[in-house]
């Protein structure tokens, strides 16, 4: 098969897949240049010509169906003896696989996929298909977690086949339901069942029957509670187990009437007001006894090549009797004689019978007044919903119009309660393509595309329908859905270079909300500027939306820096000028200086003369322009200055004597001395 083609267009690339009644292979369609499945069956065509048909006319029906999550069937066709079917290709695994490489899933993870699954079989259900062989083996699954069923059609072309007579039922035991295992027609309740069995493996990872043989498998099917699943994990809530249980029990009567109920149970199931609900249960009838049938393993042989044989059974041939005298004319003229008899006295004796008369149409009391005139007093009233008669209006009577009954038979009037109405959810929060496809079959009046609107919901998310829940008439019914296309997004600019000055422009004339959030250093990006924003620029954010930056507070300085110098600043006595002879005066002089040298030891030497010292500074704290320190000194004296400063400032000191500078110099915050 590898590189052959088919049907003149598919060339078969590689086997993807093997089955009980089928091969799958991945091929390529030369025409329409796509990728595409190719299911060919393995059953023998060869002496089947109404197999043949029959198979072609299902698989057909089966490309009727259109869901989001069933796997599309391009074609039907057949070569020689081969038979095949022409298929979307999906690229990912069955769910059997994921199931496998998983195990067991939450309710939050095994929901979402429940739902989908089950909202296709609702969809072949009301085209009238029934899939017969639900299982994860023919449910596909993509990378992104959405689901397809597949194989529609070819369980039900098969189902009438001297094949499957001798096999006795189509369909995986493990997932068949109890009607199938005792050989009769699969339903669409028979699906339910195999849907219920797909949820119980979903949650638990394993299947709720097994054993050693397929029969016995059955047999458990038919006698057997379905295991609680809450028993492997407490964890799950008592309202997820409860539609498992709904959906597996042994009595059809018992399980969900539709998929469509199972769907809408399913998206409930996790509410809060589901919460604190109580095992699911049927109360029987005390009084009523219940059998469910016993199937039995068949007997083995021996050996299997031996057949057992059936004696013929043998008739004894009567003994031949006399010849008598033929009697029976007589017999057979005086029986019809009295049955006469009897009938004439029966017509005269019996009740009286009347012609029951057609009242479909009329009003109700229009209507029993007709069946009184005729005779007829017994009437019995029950109301049905209809599309053909308005409210008040007699359907149909049962016994049917124009019999002819005894008047005192019981008539049964069916009064028209107007056209079917349904309970419409409230569908707002849920995926509006899985919940328009699930209504598309429920007959409404339309269902319009829906309308589309910025939203913070998901994108596809229902945010409104009209009309609102509640009781409708889905003839009368135009649905309209509102849709959200997710938040309304706009472009965002890089902010990056940005001063405060820019933000707030850009703020105006954006709409967005800037925000200032902090202010680092930066060895690159001058003091002022945006350093980094977020969300980043050149992004579609929410319309509006709040956007943070960081700016620069320029490269981080090193801390301040005190440097010490100590100056010697000298006293320097003023000079004394010596006083000339001149003015020393007349008199003895030699008097003088013995008198002088008499007094020389109480002569003081005269007291120092201050000199004001003033010291200016030029660092971090100070200015030149104004005194730092003033003091005055009378001798030599030591003085330590200390500056302050910030990297890269110089500093400077001057020292003045008697307003004269006696000292300056300049300092560098780099000095190390």
């Amino acid at each position: 098969m590898i590189g052959s083609r088919i049907g003149g267009r598919y060339e078969i690339v590689r086997n993807i897949g093997d089955g009980g009644m089928s091969k799958v292979y991945l091929a390529h369609d030369v025409i329409l240049d796509r990728d595409v499945a190719i299911k060919v069956l393995n059953y023998d065509f060869a002496n089947e010509e109404a197999l043949k048909r029959r198979f072609k006319r299902e698989a057909l029906s089966a490309t009727s169906l259109t869901h989001p999550h069933i796997v599309d069937i391009f074609d039907v066709g057949e070569e020689d003896e081969l038979h095949y079917l022409v298929m979307e290709y999906i690229e990912g695994q069955t769910l059997k696989k994921f199931i496998q490489d998983n195990g067991a899933l939450t309710p939050e993870q095994a929901l979402p996929i429940m739902q989908q699954i089950v909202s296709a079989i609702a969809n072949a259900h009301h085209n009238g298909i029934v899939h017969r062989d639900v299982k994860p083996q023919n449910i596909l699954m993509d990378s992104d977690g959405n689901v397809k069923i597949t194989d529609f059609g070819i369980a039900m072309a098969l189902s009438a086949t001297a094949h499957t007579k001798t096999n006795s039922v189509i369909g995986t035991v493990h997932y068949l339901s109890p009607e199938q295992a005792r050989g009769g027609m699969a339903t669409k309740k028979s699906d339910i069942y195999s849907l219920g069995i797909v949820l119980y493996e979903l949650l638990s990872g394993v299947l709720p029957f097994t054993a050693d043989t397929a029969v016995a498998i059955a047999l458990k099917h038919l006698q057997e509670e379905t295991p609680s699943v809450r028993t492997i994990f407490p964890s799950i809530p008592q309202s997820v187990e409860n539609v498992i249980l709904k959906a597996t029990m042994k009595d059809a009567t018992y399980r969900y009437d539709s998929a469509d109920e199972m769907y809408d149970d399913l998206l409930t199931v996790l509410s809060a007001e589901r919460a604190n609900e109580k095992k699911f249960a049927i109360l029987f009838d005390d009084d009523r006894t219940r059998a469910i049938p016993i199937v039995s393993e068949p007997k083995k042989f021996d050996s299997v090549e031996d057949t057992k044989k059936i004696e013929p059974v043998k008739l004894e041939q009567p003994t031949p009797l006399p010849k008598k005298r033929k009697k029976w004319p007589f017999i057979v003229g005086g029986i019809a004689g009295v049955i006469i008899l009897l009938l004439l006295i029966l017509g005269m004796l019996g009740p009286k019978k009347a012609i029951i008369p057609n009242v479909s149409g009329m009003q109700e009391v229009e209507a029993m007044n007709r069946l009184l005139e005729e005779g007829f007093e017994v009437i019995e009233k029950k109301e049905e919903s209809s599309d053909e008669f308005k409210k008040g209006e007699v359907i149909q009577t049962i016994p049917e119009a124009e019999k002819k009954r005894d008047v005192d038979s019981v008539i049964t009037l069916y009064i028209s309660t107007g056209e079917e109405t349904m309970e419409l959810a409230n569908y707002v929060g849920r995926n509006a393509e899985i919940t328009i496809a699930s209504l598309a079959d429920k007959g409404f009046k339309s269902i319009d595309d829906p309308i589309e609107e910025f939203s913070d919901e998901p994108k596809g998310t229902i945010i409104g329908q009209d009309p609102e829940a509640g009781e409708v008439i889905p003839s009368e019914t135009e649905l309209q859905f509102t849709v959200s296309k997710g938040p309304d997004l706009q472009n965002l600019d890089s902010l990056l270079g940005y001063d405060e000055k820019q933000l707030g422009d850009y703020e105006k004339s954006s709409g967005f909300k800037i925000d200032i959030v902090r202010e680092v250093y930066s060895s690159t990006v001058p003091k002022g500027l945006v350093i980094s924003q977020t969300p980043d620029g050149n992004t579609a954010i929410k319309k509006g939306g709040k956007v943070e930056v960081v700016l620069s507070k320029g490269p981080e300085q090193k801390p301040d820096k005190s440097i010490f110098r100590t100056v010697t600043i000298e006293y320097v006595p003023e000079v004394v000028e010596p006083v000339p002879n001149e003015e020393i005066g007349d008199g003895d002089e030699e008097e003088q200086v013995e008198g002088e040298e008499e007094d020389i030891e109480d002569v003081q030497e005269p007291a120092p003369v201050p000199q004001i010292i003033r010291i200016y500074i030029q660092d971090k704290n100070n200015k030149m322009t104004k005194v730092f320190e003033e003091f005055s000194i009378t001798e030599t004296t030591k003085k330590q200055i200390s500056l302050n400063l910030e990297e890269g400032q110089n500093g400077a000191y001057k020292i003045t004597r008697d307003n004269k500078t006696i000292l300056a110099d300049v300092v560098n915050y780099n000095e190390t001395k």
